[in-house]
């Protein structure tokens, strides 16, 4: 019986192939920095009220750029 969850967990995972599901990786330290300089400049606006232009009153798509640079950069290689 222990064999039979075994066999089903291990196929399951697709550990039984040997492949990484998710294939994900560090970012590169550009892309790392850009994602972080970017959110750390949205909590500066919303806790300080600090005036940077093109960024004020898009807070919400800022943060979400910095995000998904980020992802990207865990996602594809060369980023």
């Amino acid at each position: 019986m222990a064999g039979r969850r075994q066999r089903l967990h291990a196929g399951a995972t697709g550990l039984s192939r040997g492949t990484d599901p998710m294939g994900l990786k560090a970012p590169g330290i550009l892309t790392f920095m850009l994602s972080v300089i970017l959110t750390v400049t949205v909590l500066i606006i919303k806790f300080f009220g600090a005036e940077i232009p093109l960024v004020t009153g898009n807070e919400f798509w800022a943060l979400l750029a910095a995000q998904i640079i980020l992802v990207l950069g865990c996602i594809m290689r060369g980023l």
